[in-house]
């Protein structure tokens, strides 16, 4: 690949997670201050990308694949995503403010599939060329958290203008990316859109036992998007959205670890681990405060890194392991489905109404509230221990 090539995709993906990351980790802050929603109404703000991602597979497999060059879709969909992102602020009222946030999340989840085709059409080995590449994409969620924390506008409507600019940039840049002609021949049916193929794994038990458990996790998953920049915020941390930076870099570290650890351990201790550190974090988080406990705040963030690659990571290997060559691409649609998806609704639904349960006169019972995904997180860790039983194959996993 040529370098000036990698330089480009190298931006592109920077900015297509910077845009994501500048609004979206403290847009719970602003629903409380600018807009005083309830905890059920966040959590309608957030389901919005659940939706997106149950229907952007469609849109990609059925639409973008047969019509039009990644590129130049990606760049009409950030424009105009940038377009709704400005007006956003200027909206008083909860309800339109989700409408909004949910239109353009149906704008803005097809580009990431987008950027990937446009990464991956001009790889010659992926497996060596990607991760050095998309790995600029976790930077770009790290710098648009330090720029918002910087400034201190986690609160305001600026947030979203950091975005939309951001936004209208990667569009204006999309067009100068590498052709990537639709791929007309190849595109399949709304089955396949959907991953159904994968359906296949569901006679392995093992899968069933562990696909059912990351469902599930993605309820605590949801308290932690959802609200962990509004606690902080109201316990008294200061410039929380620069400091839960901490949790990308966390991520970026322990990720690191998954292919020693994936073979060294094995898949079901990997597992484990991810959701002993839910129930760890929320823990620290249901105990701790802006004074004698602000380290274990801190830990609560750190600990994004096991959290999110010890389980979710490490799932996306073993279902591309148990699919096999001739499935992956449908079995990794299914579990993106299932997870950030299915899960990922159910999750953002459930914490909200958990917050306004345990609020009172406007204030929320925090220790309380951290401790619900807590009790989910064991629950889900039990179940898990007790069913999954993976065979032995004489051979370890790679």
């Amino acid at each position: 690949m040529k370098l000036a090539v990698r330089l480009q995709l190298s931006l592109m993906m920077f900015l297509e997670y910077f845009v994501w990351s500048a609004w979206y980790v403290t847009m719970n802050t602003y629903m409380s201050v600018q807009l005083h929603s309830r905890g059920v109404e966040i959590g309608w703000a957030y389901s919005a990308l659940a939706v997106a991602t149950m229907i952007s597979p469609f849109f990609i497999g059925m639409i973008a694949d047969r019509f039009f060059a990644a590129e130049k879709l990606m760049g009409i969909l950030h424009l105009l995503g940038g377009l709704l992102l400005f007006f956003t602020p200027q909206i008083g009222n909860t309800l339109l403010f989700c409408g909004m946030i949910l239109l353009y999340s149906l704008l803005y989840m097809p580009t990431i599939a987008l950027s990937n085709s446009v990464a991956f059409s001009q790889m010659s080995d992926p497996g060596k060329q990607f991760p050095g590449i998309r790995v600029l994409g976790t930077l770009g969620w790290i710098a648009a958290g330090a720029l918002v924390g910087y400034l201190g506008v986690g609160s305001g409507g600026a947030i979203f203008y950091i975005a939309a600019g951001a936004s209208v940039l990667l569009g204006l840049f999309s067009f100068m990316l590498p052709n990537t002609p639709p791929k007309a021949k190849e595109a399949g049916s709304a089955a396949k859109a959907l991953g159904t193929e994968a359906f296949v794994l569901f006679k392995d038990r093992p899968y069933i036992i562990f696909f059912i458990a990351a469902i599930l996790v993605c309820i605590p998953l949801s308290f932690y998007y959802g609200f962990a920049a509004l606690f902080l915020d109201n316990v008294g941390m200061e410039n929380a959205a620069g400091k839960m930076i901490l949790g990308q870099v966390s991520e970026g570290l322990f990720i690191l670890t998954i292919p020693l650890l994936f073979n060294r351990i094995g898949v079901k201790n990997m597992l484990l681990l991810g959701m002993g550190a839910w129930i760890l974090r929320y823990i620290l988080f249901a105990y701790g405060n802006s004074d004698a406990g602000l380290w274990m705040l801190y830990a609560g963030i750190i600990l994004h890194g096991i959290c999110y690659d010890f389980f979710f990571v490490t799932g996306y290997m073993y279902t591309e392991e148990k699919a096999g060559e001739s499935i992956k691409n449908a079995a990794q649609g299914m579990f993106t489905f299932a997870t950030y998806g299915l899960g990922m609704f159910i999750g953002t639904w459930f914490s909200g109404v958990v917050v306004d349960a345990y609020t009172v006169n406007k204030i929320p019972d925090w220790t309380s509230i951290w401790m619900v995904p807590t009790y989910i997180a064991a629950a889900v860790l039990v179940y898990f221990v007790l069913f999954f039983k993976e065979r032995k194959t004489g051979k370890p996993v790679q």
